[in-house]
């Protein structure tokens, strides 16, 4: 191998919900040993979606060194347009807002997953940038990447993800 090009990677676990089990948020529960608590749908579908991932890759806990890297193209939606209706409403920074952060998402999903370490989000319209970026400079612990979206417009929801390590 060159000093200059890139490392191999390997795909340890993939993990896609399409579509999403009827009792997949019981699923998350059961799992997690308890049910998530204020957080909204787009949160729980990532925690949902990397639990499977690694569970599927047969680890507990995403080890300390690896990545987590999450994109969406509307992030959540759903909750961004109810905070905005209570904002308009006079609603004093309601509590729906907070569900529509993507920090609240990306510490929900560490905290499913046991870890704690370098955590992105990111809007975007191709996620093969996104992880073509996300493996530049990553360690040996590797990835976890995944792809996040809300029911919009007829469109299921997806949650589907890839545990990534270099070869």
């Amino acid at each position: 191998m060159n000093a200059g090009s890139a490392p191999a990677w390997r795909t340890v676990a993939h993990f896609a919900a399409d579509p999403l089990p009827v009792d997949w948020r019981d699923q998350l529960a059961h799992r997690l040993g308890r049910r998530p608590r204020r957080v909204g749908l787009w949160t729980e579908l990532a925690m949902f979606g990397a639990r499977q991932c690694l569970d599927a890759a047969g680890e507990a806990a995403l080890p300390a060194g690896a990545r987590l890297r999450v994109s969406s193209l509307r992030g959540a939606w759903g909750a961004t347009h109810a905070g905005l209706a209570q904002l308009d409403a006079g609603m004093l920074m309601p509590f729906t807002f907070m569900q529509g952060q993507p920090a609240l998402m990306l510490a929900e999903v560490g905290r499913c997953l046991e870890w704690q370490g370098d955590a992105s989000f990111a809007l975007c319209r191709d996620p093969q940038q996104l992880l073509q970026l996300s493996k530049l400079g990553a360690g040996r612990a590797g990835l976890l990447v995944g792809v996040v979206e809300e029911e919009r417009n007829g469109e299921k929801p997806r949650s589907e993800w890839w545990r990534l390590v270099p070869a």
